[in-house]
């Protein structure tokens, strides 16, 4: 039985996940891992609640599929100690296995197979009877959107179908975490919103969700919380709200008629502070614009990585 998602307390954080709660779905105590000279995790910490989406960002190589191949115990660790699921991934890889599911960049589907074929074979190799493996592949394909593909080969399918069948093949057994890497990489922005719904319908039934994404807006728009992670470490936690604060407070901005910015005036972004922003703008220019402009996660992003592009600009490691 998949347990129920749990109250959790955590705040930003530079360098360490701060978690106040029951046992974490993921605890993560100084990983390491290096690739020949190469240090690719330098004594990574992090918690995960259960019941949460948790999204990990970071740029090329800063070692965001690493931790996600250990986590799954597709990698073993150098130094450090990894409990997912209640079980350590280097001592009790079959029982974490037992308890995850991972859907990675590309839809691992058969094109040669149907829906439906591809749900009930899968079942199969789980130990499902046949029967059985029928039912939840029906059950599954309503679950996802895909009742009416369901006899059509996988190969006739939309980039963003693909992504939903490999979801819901995640699901034939039922995990009790999910591992996403860069789950919508390929689809487009309406497939993409459609699949945020099912992530946080996966979420609210109780499953862990463990995301990397190249789209700053994904992991805004999902998380509960995000680590940021730059250079194998982890230089912050929080929620995306505690993330935005670290980088500043809201901006009234006057633009001219250009586009050129004539003036930023920093506010707490209550109405007494807009008020006090208009007030210093005085008359303005003519022709000019005023707008309010708020942290992203582009801005925090840059800020603590000091990249040259944030994520969503190009695919990451």
């Amino acid at each position: 039985m998949i347990p129920t998602p749990t109250p959790h307390a955590a705040g930003a954080s530079r360098g360490a996940s701060r978690y106040v709660g029951p046992a974490p779905a993921i605890d993560v105590r100084g990983l390491g891992k290096s690739f020949g000279r190469t240090l690719v995790l330098d004594r990574l910490d992090l918690t995960v609640a259960r019941g949460e989406i948790f999204a990990l960002l970071g740029a090329n190589g800063a070692g965001k599929t690493t931790t996600i191949s250990i986590l799954t115990t597709l990698l073993r660790p150098d130094v450090g100690s990894a409990r997912v699921a209640g079980h350590d991934v280097a001592t009790q890889p079959d029982a974490v296995r037992g308890r995850i599911a991972l859907t990675g960049q590309s839809a691992a589907v058969d094109d040669m197979l149907t829906g439906v074929e591809n749900l009930v074979m899968l079942g199969r190799l789980s130990g499902l009877s046949r029967r059985t493996a029928k039912l939840r592949a029906a059950e599954l394909l309503e679950r996802f959107t895909l009742t009416d593909a369901a006899t059509r080969r996988v190969g006739t399918y939309s980039g963003g179908m693909r992504r939903r069948l490999d979801l819901a093949l995640s699901f034939v057994v039922v995990p009790e975490v999910l591992f996403l890497d860069e789950p919508t990489t390929g689809v487009d922005p309406r497939s993409r919103r459609e699949l945020w719904d099912v992530i946080r319908s996966l979420a609210s039934a109780g499953t862990t969700v463990f995301l990397t994404t190249q789209y700053l807006e994904e992991a805004d728009q999902l998380a509960g919380r995000i680590a940021v992670l730059d250079g194998g470490r982890v230089v912050a936690t929080g929620t995306p709200a505690e993330l935005k604060s670290l980088v500043g407070t809201d901006t009234v901005v006057l633009t001219g008629a250009g586009g050129e910015v004539l003036r930023e005036i920093a506010t707490d972004g209550s109405i007494d502070g807009l008020r006090s922003a208009m007030d210093q703008l005085g008359d303005g220019v003519a022709g000019a614009e005023v707008t309010l402009r708020r942290p992203t996660l582009d801005d925090v992003f840059l800020s603590l990585t000091g990249a040259s592009h944030a994520p969503a600009a190009k695919e990451l490691a």
